[in-house]
């Protein structure tokens, strides 16, 4: 965890300079990506929330897209990930949303991706996506790496 506040005390201290805000969409990380922004001393002026959007239902219920807006769209898919980031933005009316649903292991999903697969967005100005395949079935591990892949994507996107 240590590592991931690392992080997102570089990406606080961009969003507070900007007087920017973010909240965040996660599924396969459980809540990581959310717990290391707030871990960050005075959290409260950028981190605007955040859904674990781990069910069809979390979906339906927290973010507001019902089933007829995934016509086309699989979870643990770069559209949806696209979807997440950027329903976060809208509806918590942030400068960033950042999102990322994948498949943590010991086995992959029904949608047919093996244990390691993550797909990440940070929508801001422009959305950027990423797949990530980690080939490891380790599900902490994962979740871990998947929350760090995230930030550094953020972190990344706030540099530029």
């Amino acid at each position: 965890m240590k590592e991931l506040i690392g992080i997102a005390g570089q990406i606080a201290t961009k969003l507070v300079a900007r007087k920017q805000t973010i909240a965040v969409a996660e599924s396969s990380t459980g809540g990581l990506i959310a717990s290391a922004l707030l871990a960050v001393p005075g959290a409260s002026a950028y981190f605007k929330g955040g859904a674990v959007v781990y069910t069809r239902e979390a979906r339906r219920i927290l973010m507001d897209i019902p089933d007829e807006a995934m016509k086309g769209i699989r979870s643990a898919s770069e559209p949806y990930a696209r979807l997440l980031a950027e329903q976060m933005r809208r509806r918590f009316e942030t400068d960033w949303g950042v999102s990322e649903t994948g498949a943590t292991g010991p086995t992959g999903n029904r949608y047919g991706d093996a244990a390691g697969h993550s797909c990440m967005a940070v929508a801001g100005v422009a959305t950027k996506v990423i797949t990530l395949e980690t080939a490891s079935n380790d599900r902490a591990g994962n979740m871990q790496v998947f929350a760090k892949t995230a930030l550094e994507l953020l972190l990344k996107e706030l540099s530029q």
